[in-house]
């Protein structure tokens, strides 16, 4: 069953009743094999979406199974010839257009955002931002894959050009609908390959919103599919014979399990997985810039970021900082509308339960709850949502899970060191490498913790130490498996082979200069 849904956004809105979604396929919308849209609720067939501020029902995400997912590998495969066969500009010619047709949804797409994930307004349109320079970034790719060629001996030339590889499947989380897709797809598909993109199951309005617009740029059928489900379609789009490389982004020991699995049936796969980031506060840090940078770090998208504050060292006691942390957390209420200080909801109960458990046991383990946002009442009228309000713990044993585990969510854990060798060490004995940054006003100081921290991603004064293009996007440690960066020059590099050309032509007998 396939049907042409141009406007299936605006129905979706509009209807009474949640409509459950299809998959995207060969340039149109196309129902799963075992599609039963009479039965959407309590079914094995869909997964119920809800709205994270009120709880209320969206829509129904489909599973799909092996004959779906090979249905778009298929379908994807049979389209590479024809798009690796264009021009290197000639694809830049349709991302561009596609980047225009972003900017003009942009606030209808922040508004999806909002909806199905939770973000404020501010956020989700940050998130469409950020995901349109990765876009701009493979608009350039005509520029920066230029081949080299050089004469190496007389009359011997050597030259290389990229070559995209064929079907690359890409397996995203709930946490960035948008940006974490872009990170992969503009690249993907600029480079000459074909993808299908499995977004997460618990936000997949705005990529479904988004395939309509991939038709309005251009792209040709088959060049860019979406398949939706959950763990197990992930399992299968990974491990699909007919797919030559794999990334993900979700927890490492998912991350590490794709990437095994992988790699040893011959894939390219790069699986980023969790993160624990680590802030160190020098004496001399300035104390109204390092307080509002924290809290932004921890509670900015309520947490839900693998780049977000988790563990905040201080060098020696620093109670004014700590105060002042604290006094700007306290002034954040719930909402989602557009402007500063302002938390949306986490994704789900779970979540809640979660995030409200460590901030428990480290009571329970002697900790000092210096802000609790379990106490944190939601919005009137939005009581069935998912709202997890800020919290600061201050440690005492460095034993304490929370300052060992990823969270996920708006809580900050506070632990006093003695020196920058105490700090480091502590930094450095976490599994994870997504993130460290060091606030001090001292350039010394920052040059020391650069070299040391055991991260891939580092701030000097920044607590969300995110690469602008053309700076690419990974950590190290169990944060990344693979040996290439998701976007930028790793990213060129991890989605192509190189093909090197050596060639030496005999001078003709009865050629002359005047030949």
């Amino acid at each position: 069953m396939e049907t042409d849904k141009s406007h299936r956004f605006s129905q979706l809105i509009l209807c009474t009743a949640p409509a459950p979604l299809e998959n995207f396929v060969g340039g149109v919308h196309v129902a799963t094999a075992d599609w039963d849209s009479s039965q959407v609720e309590n079914s094995d067939k869909f997964i119920t979406v809800t709205n994270p501020a009120n709880g209320d029902v969206v829509t129904y995400c489909p599973i799909s199974k092996q004959a779906d997912v090979d249905h778009a590998v298929k379908v994807a495969a049979e389209a590479f010839g024809g798009w690796s066969a264009r021009t290197m500009k000639d694809r830049a010619q349709i991302m561009i257009r596609f980047h225009q047709l972003i900017v003009k949804h942009r606030d209808e797409l922040a508004d999806l955002i909002v909806r199905e994930h939770g973000k404020t307004k501010t956020e989700a349109l940050g998130e469409i931002d950020k995901g349109n320079e990765t876009i701009e970034y493979a608009i350039s790719l005509p520029q920066l894959t230029q081949g080299k060629i050089a004469e190496v001996a007389r009359g011997i030339t050597c030259q290389d050009s990229r070559r995209p590889l064929g079907v690359v499947a890409s397996i995203v989380p709930f946490n960035f609908p948008f940006m974490v897709p872009m990170w992969t797809l503009p690249l993907v598909v600029g480079l000459g390959n074909t993808i299908v993109l499995k977004p997460s199951e618990k936000v997949p309005l705005t990529m479904n919103r988004v395939a309509a617009l991939f038709r309005e740029a251009g792209f040709p059928p088959g060049v860019i599919n979406i398949v939706n489900g959950a763990a197990d379609t992930a399992n299968l789009l990974s491990s699909h014979p007919g797919v030559r490389a794999v990334t993900f982004v979700g927890t490492s020991h998912v991350a590490e399990l794709i990437y095994k699995k992988g790699t040893s049936i011959g894939k390219r796969v790069l699986a980023l997985g969790g993160a624990k980031n680590h802030l160190v506060a020098n004496p001399d840090c300035n104390i109204e810039m390092t307080a509002q940078d924290v809290v932004n770090s921890f509670t900015g998208c309520s947490g839900q970021r693998c780049m977000a504050a988790s563990v905040l060292l201080t060098i020696g006691p620093q109670p004014k900082l700590i105060a002042e942390i604290v006094k700007r957390s306290k002034s954040l209420v719930f909402g989602q509308d557009a402007g500063a200080g302002k938390m949306g909801p986490v994704i789900d109960a779970a979540s809640v339960k979660r995030i409200n458990a460590y901030v428990t046991e480290s009571e329970w383990q002697g900790a000092e709850i210096l802000l609790d946002g379990r106490k944190m009442p939601a919005p009137v009228g939005l009581e069935n949502g998912y709202w997890c309000g800020p919290s600061i713990v201050l440690h005492k044993k460095k034993s304490d899970k929370m300052l060992r585990e990823e969270v996920f969510g708006p809580a900050l854990s506070i632990l006093e060191v003695a020196s920058k060798e105490e700090a480091i060490e502590f930094e450095n004995a976490n599994p994870y490498g997504n993130a460290a940054c060091i606030y001090t006003q001292d350039p010394w100081t920052a040059d020391w913790f650069t070299k040391n921290f055991s991260a891939g991603m580092l701030g000097v004064n920044i607590g969300v130490p995110v690469p602008r293009e053309p700076f690419s996007f990974g950590g190290i440690n169990r944060s990344r498996f693979g040996d290439s960066d998701i976007t930028g020059e790793g990213a060129i590099n991890f989605f192509t082979w190189t093909k090197k050309i050596t060639t030496k032509w005999a001078v003709p007998v009865d050629s002359n200069w005047m030949s």
